[in-house]
């Protein structure tokens, strides 16, 4: 007579409790991992290998073994393969670890022309100063081993991250200035609401945000824009020829009350020219908007003051 098969003892704390409901939720853990989470979260609800089976659209079995293998190596070791046995490792640690150290080197100075390694040429690097150095298993390196190698030490040596080195040591205390005047900003935004705090204010306050865009390029265009026309032509029209004009430097702020933008287009970038900017903001302040001229052209209003 068939013994009735016994119910495993499975326990899970709370900690991987969490894990487990985490990865049986995720779309981008692989399938296996989620479908054996799921298992044992209907395993620990009921544990009965032909009811989660049933539940879950398994077989009983595959409920089975997913229990063994949680009671015996814990639930989250569960979730993956164990290792298989097979042919032996070619390439050793060390020969993976001289890889890693290779790839985390830049290629030009190694003498190639280019800047950063790719697979291949990397690959290609392996294979020809691999036995040199000592590892004899990177004389057939292949390159999708490579890739893999570099995979699962997380490196990507084709790429680049861009950072921010921290060069200023009162950084953090110009950072509160700046956030305490965008504070301040949203402040006189909230009073200015409000009637009787807009009564009480008596002297106009103006913060403007001021940056430099230098070496914009001026282009031109050689042909008139053609206007759109109902059933041909849906949009403007504009020849693919252009004429160089040089380049500009754009100074401009902007009003954080109010919005404004004003902008100053210079054909030098000097520090004269943001005194400049400030008298002529200044100005502005106090008479309304003022064009300001252009160097090249003086009879040319060159600045504007436009919402946003």
């Amino acid at each position: 007579m068939v013994a009735w098969r016994q119910a495993l003892a499975l326990v899970i704390d709370d900690e991987e409790l969490a894990q487990l409901t985490t990865i049986a939720r995720s779309r981008t853990t692989p399938a296996s991992r989620v479908e054996r989470a799921r298992i044992l979260l209907a395993y620990r609800d009921e544990p009965c290998f032909f009811a989660v089976g049933q539940a879950l659209g398994l077989h009983h079995q595959t409920v089975q073994r997913c229990a063994e293998k949680a009671v015996a190596f814990g639930p989250l070791g569960a979730l993956d393969d164990r290792p298989r046995p097979g042919r032996e490792r070619r390439i050793t640690d060390e020969a993976k670890s001289w890889l890693v150290s290779l790839a985390c080197r830049k290629a030009h100075e190694l003498g190639y022309p280019h800047e950063l390694w790719t697979t291949r040429p990397l690959a290609r690097h392996a294979r020809e100063h691999g036995p040199v150095a000592g590892h004899a298993c990177l004389a057939n390196l292949a390159q999708g081993t490579l890739c893999k190698i570099l995979n699962q030490h997380e490196v990507k040596p084709h790429k680049v991250r861009y950072y921010l080195e921290r060069r200023d040591a009162d950084f953090e205390a110009k950072m509160a200035e700046v956030l305490c005047v965008y504070r301040e900003v949203a402040v006189l935004k909230e009073a200015a609401a409000g009637e009787a705090a807009a009564s009480e204010s008596g002297k106009a306050v103006a913060i403007v945000s001021y940056d430099e865009k230098p070496g914009v390029q001026a282009i031109g265009t050689t042909a008139p824009d053609l206007p759109p026309k109902p059933g041909e032509h849906a949009c403007f029209g504009r020849d693919h020829e252009y004429v160089r004009r040089g380049t500009v430097s754009i100074l401009a702020g902007i009003d954080l009350l109010t919005g404004k933008v004003h902008a100053l287009v210079k054909d030098r970038h000097r520090s004269r020219d943001c005194r400049e900017f400030r008298v002529w903001l200044g100005q502005y302040g106090k008479e309304g908007d003022i064009p300001w001229p252009d160097a090249r052209n003086p009879g040319s209003p060159m600045a504007s003051s436009t919402s946003c």
